[in-house]
């Protein structure tokens, strides 16, 4: 079994900044890609941002130039650090990944539970 757990969400004000952090655990061989994505209330969930095993990195065009995606592979964790935060980013962010237990098993992707991020004066 593989968790996913996030951490770092919290109230900051507009302009402000966060760091989540994901860690990745349990009967994992491989970490593939891995990723941010957001759900705002009444809204589907979104794209935030994605991070290839060989850092290769994708945005959406709404965080380009504020958030920053990166990861430690030795530590199976994903980060993403946000500044210039805006009301539009309060939203529940979650972690996924695409994680292969076995040298002979697909990947198959995982996500974490969620935290929250709010964005408010």
């Amino acid at each position: 079994q593989v968790q996913l757990v996030e951490s770092g969400g919290g109230l900051v004000q507009p302009g402000g900044s966060l760091r989540l952090s994901c860690v990745a655990s349990g009967s994992i061989f491989r970490v593939n890609a891995m990723g941010w994505y957001r759900q705002a209330p009444g809204k589907q969930r979104e794209l935030v941002a994605t991070i290839t095993s060989s850092a290769m990195t994708n945005y959406a065009d709404s965080v380009k130039g504020r958030f920053t995606i990166s990861r430690d592979n030795a530590k199976n964790t994903v980060y993403l650090q946000m500044n210039n935060l805006k009301s539009e980013d309060t939203a529940v962010y979650y972690c996924n990944a695409g994680v292969s237990t076995g040298w002979s098993t697909s990947a198959r992707s995982y996500w974490g539970q969620g935290t929250q991020v709010t964005v408010s004066s």
